[in-house]
């Protein structure tokens, strides 16, 4: 028979639903765009940032180091990650989380730091939204861990 604190653990919240299904959609936005800037489609480039300078686009994100073009996918795929594993109830949400942070922090270091990004790309307020918003994911993750929601 299983006691209180079995059947705590194995109840899944609503609010984990709601954050997960919440963050599954902000990181589609993520992965798309990820997808759409690496594979150069400009139909993407106009619809989204129209006015800009393609041309000087593409040359940025040429230029950028090794580094941040890690930092960029790292923390594309590790916030998708550690979106399916919360939805999945599964502990290493918070690993793939925390390599997300560390991956944006490092390609918007970049922006920060590096070469002015072409008008259009320069905009500070999505790189510290983007930010704040890993904050949240990876807290609200451990926060799960520690209630024992995840397993």
């Amino acid at each position: 028979m299983a006691n209180a604190t079995d059947l705590e653990r194995a109840r899944t919240p609503v609010h984990l639903w709601i954050v997960g299904l919440l963050a599954l959609l902000w990181n589609a936005i993520g992965v798309t765009d990820y997808v759409m800037m690496r594979s150069r489609n400009e139909d993407y480039f106009h619809s989204v940032m129209p006015g800009l300078n393609i041309g000087a686009m593409l040359a940025y994100m040429d230029s950028m180091p090794l580094l941040a073009s890690i930092g960029w996918a790292l923390g594309v795929w590790g916030a998708l990650a550690g979106t399916l594993l919360l939805l999945a109830r599964g502990r290493h949400a918070v690993a793939a989380y925390l390599v997300s942070l560390i991956g944006a922090i490092t390609a918007f270091a970049h922006q920060f730091t590096g070469p002015t990004p072409p008008a259009g790309m320069d905009d500070p307020v999505v790189p510290i939204m983007v930010t704040v918003i890993a904050i949240i994911l990876l807290l609200y993750a451990r926060w799960m861990r520690a209630r024992g929601v995840l397993r």
